[in-house]
């Protein structure tokens, strides 16, 4: 089946599943220290260990450290995603906190692609340990795909992201650097979130909610442990999760070349200036309608504006008022902003904000072509030539992206739901971002949706976190064959 050595896909899962299981004993401790029950997690963790320490034996051989290829990347970065949505459910269920197996699993899957979209009508009933294990999830999910977008694409060259993500000189040395990067990486991944958590506190935010909402901010996840999400804290809360939720989208390539002093890299990348640029006019537009429309202060207009602007463009999905209220100009920018996503090589979803930039660089010349045909016009970026290929592989990718999002929609059309609901939880869960509109907005949840529906949008939100590539792969004939 392939030129697969599935000793190697087998060893990066069981160190996936030792990791998981670590996880859960950190929640079976918040279940002891909440006084709750601590079964579910030890259960579960003593499963993924097992299962992780047949597979590690499985691995052992003389394969043991061969390198990754591509194909081998594909099948392991879907795989490990669905092991770890599946594993993730098994708390909920054994707890009897979510006894719905479909359910369960789309709670699980929504919190390791950091979407954020729940099933759970009353959050705030069930257990601490629950809602700790639900956020950190997120976390979990998070470091992942920091991981993925910036070291195992980059290097194994998958979808362009060597183009956007790394300069070349740094994807010549990954190979031996390859700790080193992941490691500065998971140092400023932790750094945020601790950041976070310290400014929480200071803001009377006690420490069980401050983890959570820093776990589900740096990964722009989004679960709240309070059912009305952000909106009940006070203004300073809710600065400083719109600053992190800012930071969480930018590319952590910029802060490694921050903590490196390169600072002419930061300078010259594009793609941050453009992020920066968009959620600027985006938020400013939105805070002058709340003030002309609905009669706001600057202040709350200001807050609420660009608060909602960067929970949804950086697919975080944390909400602090119900935008569905708005005029309705006001919420169709929202449901646009589904389709912007944060900076590649961040921890948001979506189509990304490079890709928009290279579509945008494209349009351009098609209009300069039309004064001037027989005219040179190379698309560049970061002050360098793209070349064909890497052109046509974003094109490609915008392509298929809104390809898959008219499938979804359509198939949930198909199911009873109305166009509104259908569109916007097809673009919020591929997107990663949470809350939609019609009757998943931001006061509502999935809860009510059909079982085919439930099933449909976790695989699309796997999809939509694995840049869509990487699974959609699979399906294809040519991938198995040798």
């Amino acid at each position: 089946m392939g030129n697969f050595n599935f000793r190697v896909v087998f060893r990066i899962i069981s160190n996936n599943l030792f990791i998981l299981s670590a996880a859960l004993l950190i929640s079976g401790a918040v279940a002891i220290l909440a006084g709750e029950q601590v079964s579910p997690f030890l259960e579960t963790a003593a499963l993924a260990f097992a299962v992780g320490l047949m597979l590690y034996y499985a691995a052992r051989g003389k394969a043991d450290h061969h390198p990754l290829n591509r194909k081998e990347a594909y099948l392991t970065v879907t795989l490990t995603w669905l092991i770890m949505s599946l594993t993730g459910s098994l708390p909920y269920l054994i707890s009897g906190a979510i006894p719905s197996v479909t359910d369960a699993i789309f709670e699980s899957v929504s919190g390791f692609t950091t979407t954020g979209s729940s099933i759970l009508a009353d959050i705030e009933v069930l257990p601490k340990s629950i809602l700790f294990w639900r956020s950190l999830t997120h976390w979990i999910g998070g470091i992942g795909i920091i991981v993925l977008v910036i070291i195992i694409m980059p290097a194994l060259r998958i979808g362009g992201y060597h183009l956007f993500t790394m300069e070349s000189s740094l994807q010549e040395k990954i190979s031996p650097r390859i700790k080193t990067v992941g490691i500065y990486l998971l140092y400023i991944y932790i750094a945020m979130t601790a950041a976070e958590i310290l400014l929480l506190l200071a803001g009377g935010m006690n420490i069980f909610e401050s983890a959570c909402h820093a776990f589900g901010t740096v990964a722009t996840g989004g679960f709240s442990p309070r059912n009305s999400s952000i909106a009940g804290y006070s203004p300073y809360i809710q600065y400083v999760i719109t600053l992190f939720m800012l930071l969480a989208g930018v590319n952590f390539i910029i802060p490694y070349y921050l903590v490196k002093k390169d600072f002419l890299k930061i300078r010259q990348n594009e793609e941050f200036r453009f992020y920066l640029v968009v959620i600027f006019i985006i938020g400013t537009f939105i805070s002058l309608s709340l003030m002309k429309d609905m009669g706001k202060s600057a202040e709350t207009a200001f807050r609420e504006g660009f608060f909602q602007v960067v929970s949804i463009i950086t697919c975080t999905g944390f909400a602090t008022a119900d935008y569905l209220q708005w005029p309705v100009y006001a919420w169709l920018i929202i449901f646009f902003c589904m389709f912007l996503g944060g900076s590649t090589g961040s921890t948001a979803g979506g189509i990304k904000m490079v890709r928009h930039l290279i579509v945008m660089k494209n349009i351009r010349i098609i209009f300069k072509r039309l004064s001037s045909p027989h005219a040179m016009l190379p698309i560049r970026l970061n002050k360098k030539t793209l070349n064909e290929e890497a052109n046509n592989s974003v094109l490609t990718f915008v392509t298929l992206y809104l390809m898959v999002f008219i499938s979804g929609s359509v198939m949930l059309v198909l199911l009873g739901l109305d166009g509104a609901t259908s569109a916007s939880s097809v673009a919020t869960c591929m997107a990663g971002i949470g809350p939609g509109i019609g009757t998943v907005g931001p006061v509502s949840n999935f809860a009510h949706l059909p079982q085919a529906a439930k099933i449909i949008l976790s695989l699309l939100m796997i999809t939509g976190r694995l840049e869509i590539y990487t699974v959609l792969i699979l399906f294809s004939p040519s991938y198995w064959k040798k």
